[in-house]
């Protein structure tokens, strides 16, 4: 073999070496990306999961697939996206949950390290509701009539971050007398509390802010630092007297632990991209959420804060599943 030939073979085998991480940086998505939900149609995670994919699809040139996959409060779709191959072609969309299973769920079948935040989008706060006919017009109105006679609400079923939100705000926090009524899922719990069935609702706002704004159910406060203008009248919990509690479920999007650097960075660009334009943040608002602008390593820290939060709720009302 002359020099030359050896020169041209040693050339070759470095230089796709050498360029393969930039260009799969650079070209990415080459290939359609599977953007699992970890919830039902029509909930939450699903709304701002077929937001983000079909913006993401038209500001990518590249398909995003979008497939719902549910159940174990979603910790179904975690496990199958941790497992996944950490190259940016499956991605999770999920909640809250994420964090409140990081200490209530034993046995997920993986580790909350398996997966890393790519983005977080949205935001929105809890509400608590109560039929019309109730006399308390307001949160301070409620906790004080419950400090006397015992009550009923409704949740979406055990573990959801609202319901372990409530359970610590009446255990811990107002120190009141309650019955937990779960139901499997937002919607029948809704339906309850229209129904005067149950003696209040405690839920994400964006199902609940409808009924609240055509007068069916009273909304007496939202968990948040601010009021919502999904519901402007509804004052928060901190002007009831319960200053600095808030608690609400974000949606965000996660890619296996391993997925490069490179990828994720772009994926987190785009997203922040899409959620300054005008007509997705008019979506998320008048569904009661508020966009989400955080760069990879303020979304990491944020999910970091969140799993210690909710860890120290879910413990202190002694709840696993």
């Amino acid at each position: 073999m002359t020099r030359s030939m050896l020169h041209a073979l040693v050339i070759g085998a470095l230089v796709p070496a050498g360029l393969a991480q930039p260009v799969t940086a650079q070209t990415y998505p080459t290939k359609n990306v599977t953007m699992v939900v970890a919830f039902p149609a029509g909930g939450l995670a699903d709304i701002i999961g077929r937001l983000v994919s079909t913006k993401l699809a038209d500001r990518l040139k590249q398909s995003f697939v979008v497939e719902n996959r549910g159940g174990a409060g979603g910790n179904l779709a975690a496990k199958a996206v941790a497992g996944a191959a950490a190259d940016g072609y499956t991605l999770l969309t999920t909640t809250t949950a994420l964090a409140v299973n990081h200490t209530a769920s034993k046995n997920k079948g993986f580790e909350t390290s398996d997966l890393r935040p790519v983005a977080i989008v949205a935001y929105s706060p809890d509400v608590l509701a109560v039929h019309p006919s109730n006399p308390a017009k307001d949160l301070k109105e409620f906790i004080a009539a419950a400090k006397t006679k015992s009550f009923t609400y409704g949740s979406a079923g055990p573990g959801t971050a609202p319901q372990i939100h409530a359970e610590y705000f009446f255990k811990d926090v107002a120190k009141v007398k309650y019955v937990h009524v779960p139901f499997q899922g937002g919607a029948p719990a809704i339906t309850a509390a229209l129904g005067n069935h149950v003696d209040a609702l405690v839920l994400t706002l964006p199902p609940v802010a409808p009924q609240i704004r055509n007068g069916k159910l009273r909304g007496l406060g939202v968990s948040n630092d601010k009021r919502n203008s999904a519901i402007p009248d509804v004052p928060t919990y901190g002007e009831m007297g319960y200053p600095n509690f808030y608690s609400g479920s974000w949606v965000g999007v996660f890619a296996p632990a391993k997925t490069p650097d490179a990828v994720v960075a772009k994926l987190n660009s785009e997203i922040i991209a899409l959620m300054k334009e005008p007509d997705s943040l008019d979506r998320l608002k008048k569904a009661g959420f508020d966009g989400v602008i955080k760069n990879v390593a303020e979304a990491n820290a944020f999910f970091k804060s969140e799993t210690e939060s909710w860890g120290k709720m879910v413990k202190a009302i002694g709840f696993s599943n």
